[in-house]
């Protein structure tokens, strides 16, 4: 779409548009990163730019803010880049296209980049337009935020003055969100330890099962393909000897695996059919409402050649039935907020090891660290190896916040409507934020958006619109 300029609020699409035209898949920021710089020195503004290519750009208070508290307005320049099938779009040096269907946005063929575009187009429009006014003003820029907040974890406190944060990283306009959960990776290892097999196998597939997000959509008790696996195994090794052969499952550690497989020697192949048939119609009955559409079907054969040994297999097994899954605590603050979670989302292979991946999260840091010990002994009693990657803490609600109150006052004055309070069971990067610099006030919104991460993400031109108007009103009325 090359007429942009119609869209409104032009200022804010303006630089959304240029921002677009940039490559800026995460870990493919630095032209993105260069062009804020570039910009900052232009309008002779302040302008930080550190080793990971986040950038922080400063303004001064307008006349009669001088005294107000400082404000950081803050999104991550970083988008996911997926795109159809047949697309020839190359991420590398493409620009995004745009389409416009009545009141959304779209791009053509690809992810649009709204997930974090506009909080970065918000804050350009911000510092280039005079005639706003605002207290000291920081504009906060992070990379690397969809695959792990490596961004977000090298920012200084030195660099940040700010005494209010803004982030511009929600997707439905009205609600103000107010916790998010901290997470961590969780790896459980097994040494793979084989032996030989002959006889009756057993060549089993999971499919069709809805999956999604482990952070949005773990409450919709969705099957998870690991853990019916375990059940499978379990139910047959009460009855007789087995070996595995092959474990596989799950593509992402934060999506819930909707597939897997296991091939697996059997010493008394109609009695492991029996046992199966009973186990798949108990499970499909148990999912008839969350997975419709469940498939497990297998094969059976006769083979001979090298397996896991029977101690390994039965390991394996027992880690996938007991290791925790899906929502552990419900929030007594926040109605229908999950507190904490567990997601067993990949099964790894490599030469020598089978390793399990999960995605935990809990928007209390305590209750996260507590499911990572959790699983650690789980790991120890079973004489596997654990450990944890990328930890980040969680943003908790506070009870107290000025600025959460000034806001509802301002989008209800505004708008006329009555904005809501939420929290998100999925990470934002207030909570590293936080940390790195204790004591802010902090306030998450944005416009609507639909559909991130996906070929079909689309932003409501009207909701950017009327978020850019309550900014703008908000700091107005931060005195």
């Amino acid at each position: 779409m090359e007429n942009y300029e119609d869209l409104q609020p032009k200022e804010v699409f303006k630089w959304f548009r240029k921002i677009s035209d940039i490559p800026r898949c995460s870990g493919n920021e630095k032209e993105v990163s260069d062009f804020l710089v570039d910009f900052a020195r232009e309008r002779d503004l302040q302008v930080v730019q550190d080793e990971e290519f986040n950038v922080i750009i400063k303004k001064s208070a307008t006349l009669g803010y001088e005294d107000s508290p400082g404000v950081i307005i803050q999104g991550h320049m970083d988008m996911v880049c997926e795109k159809t099938s047949d697309s020839n779009h190359d991420f590398e040096k493409d620009p995004i296209q745009w389409e416009v269907e009545g009141d959304y946005l779209y791009a053509v063929d690809t992810s649009l980049g709204g997930d974090n575009g506009i909080a970065v187009a918000y804050g350009l429009a911000l510092l280039d337009d005079d005639s706003i006014e605002h207290p000291d003003l920081e504009v906060l820029i992070t990379t690397n935020e969809e695959t792990g907040m490596d961004g977000a974890n090298a920012i200084k406190a030195k660099d940040l003055d700010g005494d209010i944060l803004l982030n511009l990283d929600a997707e439905v306009e009205g609600v103000f969100l107010a916790s998010c959960s901290g997470g961590a990776n969780s790896f459980v290892s097994f040494e793979k330890e084989f032996t030989d097999y002959e006889g009756h196998i057993l060549d089993l597939d999971i499919s069709g099962l809805l999956g999604g997000h482990s952070g949005m959509e773990i409450h919709k008790q969705r099957g998870n393909s690991i853990k019916i696996l375990g059940r499978l195994l379990y139910g047959i090794g009460r009855e007789m000897d087995y070996k595995i052969i092959d474990l596989q499952a799950g593509s992402k550690h934060n999506a819930i695996p909707n597939k897997g497989s296991v091939k697996v020697w059997v010493e008394d192949l109609d009695k492991a059919k029996e046992i199966l048939n009973q186990n798949i119609d108990d499970i499909k009955k148990e999912l008839i409402i969350s997975d419709k559409d469940l498939e497990i079907n297998y094969k059976t054969g006769n083979d001979k050649g090298r397996s896991y040994t029977e101690e390994l297999s039965e390991r394996l097994t027992r880690f996938m039935m007991i290791v925790p899954d899906g929502v552990r605590t419900m929030s007594l603050e926040i109605e229908g907020l999950v507190e904490s979670s567990c997601n067993e989302g990949v099964i790894l292979n490599d030469e020598d090891n089978i390793t399990f991946m999960a995605s935990v999260r809990s928007n209390i840091s305590s209750l996260r660290d507590h499911q990572l010990r959790e699983i650690e002994i789980i790991a120890d009693l079973l004489d596997a190896k654990s450990w944890v990657e990328k930890e980040h803490p969680a943003w908790e609600f506070e009870a107290d916040s000025p600025v959460r109150d000034l806001a509802l006052e301002v989008y209800a004055d505004l708008f006329n409507e009555k904005a809501e309070i939420g929290a998100e069971h999925c990470s934002l990067e207030t909570g590293l934020l936080n940390v790195i610099k204790p004591g802010m006030d902090i306030l998450s919104y944005g416009p609507d958006l639909i559909d991130v991460h996906s070929v079909n993400e689309h932003l409501s031109i009207k909701s950017a619109e009327r978020v850019w108007e309550f900014t703008k009103a908000l700091l107005k009325e931060i005195k």
